[in-house]
Order: structure tokens, then sequence, then C-alpha cells
């Protein structure tokens, strides 16, 4: 490993209470240091009252000033070196180039609300620049840098991924234990065993599902041993009323190694980690590992670990018991950590730092593949008096997915509607009450346990091979999506409906994304969205919405994200909506849910004011415009008589959106081909 001379380290983080970026740029920096041969190749720029890490192969320069924190960074730091710099810890000076910035997560995106207004106000002003400016981004996962990709103006395929290592574990000494030792022989005492976690105030670290479990793990006569932070962590819990919750309080990293030691195993319930050094540093003291599926533990955690959904307690009973009754388990799962924490090295990411500094723009190892999402995906198509259409798609979707759904369900209204799909065994076919809201929400109430994203389809959406993939990535990546939507290529309801062979080869030839991949916050388009089951809950789809108007979409979305929660967009995800005709409404009812519907949820909440107006504006605008010389496609005067109608109603103060589907209306030729209320 060579290393470059005339390159300096910001050692700002030297100043700071050590974390896991404060451990990760100090452990860098001793394998830099061991790599060196035990003379001094860099500098070490420190502002004054730095701790000292007795490194050889750094100069020590204090640079003092009357400024600190990111004042010394951005001012001081930047003035007194010139040269390439080397940061480590997710911030740098914005006024230099030559410079390498690892960012090691996009939490301060993604999950704000773990962060100080001070701290995720200075982080969101500094790192969009950084990744404008520096010559290199690194980052600590494959999962990090989709994450970051999708918050700051880089490419994932640019970033450099150099990840934590395990190596440091091994200078850690149980036998030098002082409060874990009286903790374990305690629990040891009444015959009891004890899951190991690691505790934070932060709410992605998600420590309150281990609230969630205790009184079940008590019975199981199993106690939760949390080192670090406080019971703030559970704040929103009753975890203080469980006895078997055990809080250590701060302990050295020797008091860590104990209780990994001795543990029945390492819960990590994160719901976003940049890395996840526990699950390493418990794989390489043999500790079994329970770790969420989310951000970049499936990537850590390789085949290594038992992988549950984070908001899923009942998983993380059922693995716990699982460990508990069950030796051999546990030994498979130490083995196979001891082999996958080797993929994970110090020494390693040193060496790549070094290429880095030699070269940029240098690619380092070709970035591994990401993994096979873990999260189970079901997917809900409502359909009605087009039987050879949805045929033709589900197949299609069934024979080129790449991610299998676990289950798709065709809700229909006549068991006629599934056409031969009833007789596939991958279908499950329901039938129920008709109207594209009443028939979502009969797919929901039939939904199985443990389904862990919820995709609805149109019957007439071609789907690119990754889509579901893509979904349950983004899903699993971004804690806090509820809802997600994907890019449509093109769409046939604009236009006189795009045939099945056409729609598969436009699919084919989509063109790579352009602009922003991710767009936040996006109100779902129904033709291909997806939903968290987790945060979907008891919400249904408003059957006062009778008529498909695009709004029981928004209304659906919106009142998920009211209760906490992000609406997406994603380019990477993307089909054909093919706009077949047969079995639309009539103009005149869509045109009265064209107008009622926006005015209804306005008054529920799930519209604003200013979102309201703009829709019925745009919808009756194109309406009136174009009724002069309709399209042959659409029904632009019977909407006009729709529109006119419910703006009587309205001035009437009748606000009724099911009054759409009563509407005395003769039946037009697109009714007569295949009626039905819903798309």
């Amino acid at each position: 490993m060579g290393l470059k001379d005339s390159f300096a380290v910001n050692g700002r983080f030297l100043t700071q209470t050590p974390t896991g970026v404060q451990r990760y740029a100090l452990n860098v920096l001793k394998a830099l240091d061991e790599a060196s041969g035990g003379g001094a190749v860099a500098s070490l720029l420190v502002p004054s009252g730095a701790a000292d890490p007795g490194l050889n192969a750094f100069s020590r320069i204090e640079v003092a000033s009357r400024l600190n924190g990111h004042a010394w960074e951005q001012c001081v730091l930047p003035w007194k070196w010139r040269g390439p710099l080397l940061n480590l810890c997710n911030t740098a000076p914005v006024a230099k180039k030559n410079q390498i910035v690892c960012i090691h997560d996009g939490n301060v995106f993604a999950a704000p609300d773990s962060y100080s207004l001070a701290f995720r106000t200075a982080y969101k002003s500094i790192q969009p620049v950084l990744a404008r400016r520096a010559m290199r981004i690194a980052t600590v996962s494959h999962a990090s840098a989709r994450q970051l990709a999708r918050y700051l103006p880089i490419e994932a395929k640019d970033i450099a991924v150099l990840p934590n290592g395990y190596e440091h574990v091994l200078q850690w000494n149980a036998d030098a234990a002082t409060i874990a030792p009286g903790i374990v022989q305690a629990i040891a005492a009444r015959s009891r065993r004890y899951v190991f976690a690691l505790g934070s105030r932060a709410r992605h670290k998600n420590l309150a599902l281990l609230s969630k479990i205790a009184a079940e793990l008590d019975r199981l006569g199993i106690d939760i041993v949390i080192a670090g932070g406080d019971f703030g962590i559970f704040s929103e819990s009753a975890a203080g009323q469980h006895d078997n919750v055990i809080m250590a309080g701060r302990v050295s990293d020797d008091d860590i190694a104990y209780f990994l030691k001795r543990a029945l195993c390492l819960a990590f319930p994160s719901l976003n980690e940049g890395f996840g050094l526990p699950v390493v540093e418990a794989m390489a003291l043999g500790c079994p590992v329970i770790s969420s599926y989310h951000s970049s533990m499936a990537e850590v955690c390789g085949d290594a670990a038992l992988m549950a959904s984070p908001f899923d307690p009942a998983q993380w009973i059922a693995y716990v018991e699982a460990l508990r009754n069950s030796a051999s388990l546990m030994d498979d799962l130490r083995a196979k950590g001891f082999v996958q924490m080797q993929k994970f090295s110090w020494r390693e990411t040193a060496a790549g730092y070094c290429e880095l500094l030699d070269e940029p723009t240098v690619r380092l190892a070709p970035p591994a593949p990401a993994a096979p999402p873990i999260a189970r995906v079901a997917v809900a198509i409502a359909t009605r008096g087009r039987p050879a259409v949805v045929s033709q798609t589900v197949r299609h979707l069934l024979e080129t997915q790449t991610l299998a759904p676990e289950r798709v369900i065709l809700s229909c209204v006549d068991s006629s509607d599934a056409g031969d799909l009833a007789d596939d065994d991958r279908v499950e076919v329901l039938t129920g009450k008709a109207g594209l809201p009443a028939q979502r929400n009969n797919a929901l109430d039939h939904l199985p346990t443990g389904i862990d994203v919820l995709v609805f389809l149109d019957d007439d959406f071609v789907a690119d091979p990754n889509w579901l993939a893509t979904a349950a990535r983004a899903f699993a990546d971004e804690s806090s999506v509820v809802g997600f939507t994907g890019r449509v290529v093109a769409d046939g309801i604009k236009g006189p409906g795009i045939p099945f062979t056409e729609a598969v080869k436009l699919v084919e030839e989509a063109p790579a994304t352009e602009g922003s991949v991710w767009e936040r916050p996006f109100s779902p388009y129904g033709c291909n969205m997806a939903y968290r089951v987790s945060a979907i809950g008891d919400n249904r789809f408003d059957e006062r919405l009778v008529l498909y108007g695009w709004l029981e979409d928004r209304d659906f979305g919106a009142s998920l994200a009211k209760k906490g929660g992000d609406l997406v967009k994603c380019a990477e995800a993307y089909g054909v909506h093919m706009g077949v005709k047969v079995g639309r409404v009539s103009g005149q009812r869509l045109g009265y849910s064209q107008v009622i519907n926006p005015v209804y949820l306005r008054r529920k909440g799930t519209m604003t004011t200013k979102q309201a107006i703009g829709q019925i504006w745009r919808n009756m605008s194109m309406n009136f415009a174009k009724s002069v010389a309709p399209e042959p496609f659409i029904d632009r005067r019977g909407r006009v008589k729709g529109n006119l109608a419910a703006l009587a109603d309205l001035l009437c103060g009748k606000i009724n959106p099911e009054r759409a589907a009563s509407l005395d209306v003769p039946p037009t030729k697109l009714e007569r081909l295949g009626g039905g209320a819903a798309r």
C-alpha cells in the first residue's frame, strides 16, 4: 500500500464525542498508520484541544483559532491547508475542490426527525455543495450510495464505496469488562437469557420495537439488555413498565465484548443505517444477529443473520424464540458470521482511500450487485369487464418480474372478469362490490399476513421487469416512505390507447431516466403505485368516490402521509399505461367526479384549497376547450355536462361524490362495450 505524501486529514472529529462516524475515521487512520511502516507521510490538521490519536504516520498540526466546530472547518481549515484534503466524517470545507469526502448516509434527509434543527440545517446546507465541488465522494455501503444519490446532486455510480471493518474488535478484551459481568451474572442467576442491543435516542435506531416485544420475551424467560442511551429512546412507549428491560448505560468496548459473547443474540432493528457496524462487531465476537433488512443491513448481513421487518414485532419474537430453542441455529449463524465479517476490512478500506488520493477518478472494484430485496410483495389488480386485457398483463407480469410477488390478487365483480386467470394457481381471484375503491378494499381485506409491500396496478399497465424489485428496495432503503409510484413511459389514457404488443415494446425501449430519479412529495398515480403495509393499517380507499377519477389514489396516499411518511416518485420503476377504452365510465359521470371529488377531498383535508382549485380548473378548461372538436376516444361533451351538473350541485350546497354513479345518462358506446365503474 502506497501513501501519497502531499495530503492532509481533517482532524475535527478528534474534538467530538466518539460515535460510529468518528470510530470509522479513527480506524481508517489507524490502518493507514499501520501500512506506512512507521514514517510520517501526511498531516493531521486539528483544532485546539483535539485528542491525540498517537499515529506515527501523521504529523499532528494544531491549527489554533478562536473559531471551532463548523466555523473552524469552513473558515480556518481551507485557509491553512491548500493541498489535497481527506475528510472522513460527513462534512468538509465547501471552499475546497481538491478533497475527498466520506458522507456516511443520507439520514439527515431521509430521517430528519432524528436530528436537531441546527444539525440538519448545517448538513443540508453543506452536503449538496460538497457533492458538486469535491473531487470525490465516498460512502460506506452500496445502500448508502443509492440513498445519497436520491438527495444529493450525484449519481450512485460515481460514489466510492469504502465500508467499515472488523479488525478493531480483536483489540477488545472481555476479561477487562467492569459493568457487564454483574448484569450478566444476575440474569443467569434467575435462569434467564438475554438479547443485547445498543441504545440511542435517534428515532431511526427503532429501539422502541424492543419495548413492543418485551412482554412476550419476558414470558419466554428472556431479558433485554441495552447499552448506551437511556430510557429516552422509549419516550413514546411503555418500556419502563417492563422489568426485563435492563439499561446498562454507557459502557466500555470491553463491556460490549462481554455482553456480545454471552448474549442469545444482538437485536439490531434500525430503520436506516449507512453501514450498521454493530452487526459486524457481533459477528466477529461470535454473537448471532437478528437484524432489520432495511437500508444497508441486508448488504452487511448477507446470509449470516436472521432478517426481519423493523415494523413487524411478531417476526422478532419468532426469531428470538427460534434461537432460544435451537443451539444448532445459533452455531450456524456464528459460523456464517465469521465468514461474512471478513468481507469488511479496515486495511482494504484504507487502501481504497490511498487509491483515491493517487487517482480521484479511479473506480476501485466494480460495484457489487445489489442484494435481492427481502421484503415480501403482493400485487392487487382491480378489474371489471376486460378479461382479455387483464389476462395479458398479469401473465406478462408473472413471467417477467425479477422479484416474484408472494401473491397476485385479482379483485373482480364477477368471476368472469378474471377470464382464464381463474384457473391459474398463481392468482387469487376475489369477487365483491363494484367500484375501484371497493374492489381495492376487498384486496386489502384479504391480504395475507406477512406482506410488507402492497402494489396496486391497473389491469392495463405493463411493468418493467424490475418494477417490483425497485419498489421493494425503495421501501427497504427509505423507512420514511409510505407510498411509491413509478414513471409512466407512455400513457394511452391521453390518446386512443396503446395495444399490448406495442406497450411491451415501449417498455423494452424505454430511455434511461433523465433528471431526478427521486421526487418527493409526489401523489401516487393509481395505474402503478405501492404502499408499505404497516403504514396502511386500517386505512381504506374511500368508497364514496365511486367512479374512477384519479383522486381516490391521491386521497388514499394523502391519508397515509398525514399520519407521517413520505410519498415519492421513482423514475427507475416504470411502465406503460395502455389506457384501454373498453370498460370506462361515461363522460358525464366522469365529468361530475372531476369537480365534486376535489371539493370533497378538500373538505376531508386530503387536498389543499389550491390543489382542489387547480385540479378542477385543469379538468374543466380542457373539457370546454376540446368539446368544440373532441377527440374520438374521449367523451368531452359528456364531461362538460358532468362538470356543469357538479357546479349546479355545489351552488345548492350538495357535495355527494357517490351521485356520479346514479346520474341518469344513456349508455355510451364505451359503456356498451364493457360497462363498469372500475378501471
